[in-house]
């Protein structure tokens, strides 16, 4: 009777983790890493740059950092397996080419032309994202690819309307007013920060109770903070950005964009903590 209690605890123990480490997903934890760290860098560059641009010029130091973390992000994604793939190569190679070109130039250019080029450069990085989720986590377990497209489809765009809306707005609020066609740019932002933000939860959710081992307690509360924290951002942005006669900071509105980001990103971290977890098999 012992012996096959002992061999029923193998056999579920076997079921919840694989014989072998899967080095494929470990490869890919680390460049999802890496490509949530460019976004993020440049999102900062972006927005920074818009800032100094319109008058703000203590953003300058912090610039010249985030510039150093786009380059860092580049590096360790071009030593990963998975920049061997022709597709992800090109795209990922085409990417950090541009984006040096730009580093180098704008602060020659003007700050709308400026914003809409780093913009465009995040949107090529987000294409990136969601080709390595869809043809680069093809030998991830369920919970990996489950998880990783989430992480690339929802929490990296939604990271990315966060940082337009704190990027804009902290050059809106910089500069004491706002005209109509950022007016109707910020409109547009906010509402896909409320239905991402919505979709992040309600995904999230899901997998948590789908793959509930894979968490600590503390997720849902995290995911609750995520939630507080955007209404609130998004509040403060409706009623003090998007009007005339601005009575905010610049460097405080950006600031608490960043605390909304950092949020997320946390919830992300611990997403591709739980994917190189989940990859440690037996042997």
């Amino acid at each position: 009777m012992r012996f096959f209690i002992l061999l029923t605890l193998l056999i579920s123990s076997i079921y919840a983790k694989p014989i072998l480490t899967n080095t494929n997903q470990i490869e890919n934890s680390k460049y999802i890493g890496a490509l949530k760290d460019l976004v993020i860098a440049t999102q900062k560059t972006r927005g920074l740059t818009n800032s100094y641009l319109n008058g703000n010029e203590s953003t300058l130091l912090l610039i010249y950092g985030n510039k150093k973390e786009m380059k860092k992000a580049i590096g360790t994604m071009e030593s990963l397996s998975l920049a061997s793939d022709p597709i992800i190569n090109k795209r990922a190679t085409s990417i950090s080419q541009a984006l040096i070109k730009l580093n180098n130039k704008a602060f020659k250019q003007e700050s709308n032309f400026v914003f809409a080029q780093y913009t465009e450069l995040i949107e090529q990085t987000l294409m990136l994202a969601q080709t390595v989720s869809r043809h680069g986590s093809k030998e991830l377990s369920p919970f990996g690819q489950e998880t990783s497209i989430v992480m690339m489809e929802v929490f990296l765009p939604l990271c990315e309307y966060v940082g337009q809306l704190r990027g804009m707005g902290s050059g809106i609020v910089a500069k004491g007013n706002i005209n109509k066609s950022k007016f109707n740019k910020m409109s547009v932002i906010l509402s896909e920060i409320d239905r991402l933000g919505n979709k992040l939860q309600i995904d999230m959710k899901i997998i948590v109770s789908k793959y509930k081992s894979n968490y600590d307690s503390s997720i849902l509360t995290k995911l609750f903070n995520i939630e507080k924290t955007m209404q609130e951002y998004t509040f403060l942005t409706k009623t003090e950005v998007l009007k005339n006669d601005i009575k905010l900071n610049a460097n405080n509105y950006f600031d608490q964009g960043t605390n909304l980001i950092t949020l997320i990103i946390n919830v992300y971290n611990k997403n591709n903590e739980a994917i190189l977890k989940d990859s440690k098999g037996w042997i």
